[in-house]
């Protein structure tokens, strides 16, 4: 597996997140097919023709089989939904990144976290893919600043949790190419702890009326 220039990467969801990640590989030199629940749909094929030569779209099924690393960019409600449809099998051996949030509109604004306590989210992505290298990643930022944040103090950390050290220091180098620096917080059971970390990210949204912020670590 070539980890450089020209991945193959597949990004399940067609909303702002899967289309903001998806940009950020094309801008980067890969290519990037953009898995839905059926091929074709207006989203998709409008990404595909705004991003050019490096853009395709297909199923959940395609996209998943094309990439080398794939992402899930879907509802969090709907991963789980999302991995029956694409197949178990057609992960194993590769790095997945987990962008999605379990959250819950039903009581609507602020949300909250429909799996909590001793499991999350990630947890259950990873124990559905047990032949994958599950990464939570991404969810703790809108969809505006994932690639190349521009912000005053950046560049900005974001925190990763995983099982598999090889798959997280992929990982960190990509996040690198993204213009971010990367806090290990250790194994994929980590994730309880980032899904939360969204819901701080949304609350100080709601209380600042401004969403073009992300979370920095220092240390001395």
């Amino acid at each position: 597996m070539h980890w450089g220039i020209n991945m193959k990467i597949g990004i399940l969801g067609t909303g702002d997140v899967g289309r903001a990640l998806g940009n950020g590989f094309v801008a980067l030199g890969h290519e990037v097919k953009m898995g839905s629940r059926t091929a074709g749909g207006d989203k998709a094929k409008e990404w595909v023709t705004h991003a050019g030569k490096a853009a395709s779209e297909g199923t959940f099924a395609e996209a998943t089989s094309f990439g080398e690393l794939v992402v899930f960019a879907t509802l969090g409600t709907a991963t789980e939904a999302v991995i029956g449809s694409a197949g178990p099998d057609s992960f194993s051996g590769k790095i997945v990144w987990d962008a999605t949030n379990p959250l819950d509109f039903s009581a609507g604004m602020p949300p909250k976290l429909a799996i909590t306590g001793y499991d999350s989210l990630g947890e259950r992505v990873q124990k559905a893919l047990p032949n994958a290298h599950v990464v939570k990643c991404f969810n703790t930022v809108g969809n505006a600043l994932m690639f190349k944040p521009d912000l005053d103090g950046g560049p900005p950390t974001m925190f990763i949790a995983g099982n598999d050290d090889g798959a997280k220091q992929k990982t960190t180098a990509l996040l690198k190419d993204f213009g971010w620096e990367t806090s290990d917080i250790g194994g994929i059971e980590g994730s309880r702890y980032l899904e939360a970390m969204c819901l701080t990210w949304v609350l100080h949204g709601i209380k600042s009326g401004q969403w073009m912020h992300a979370f920095k670590l220092l240390s001395k």
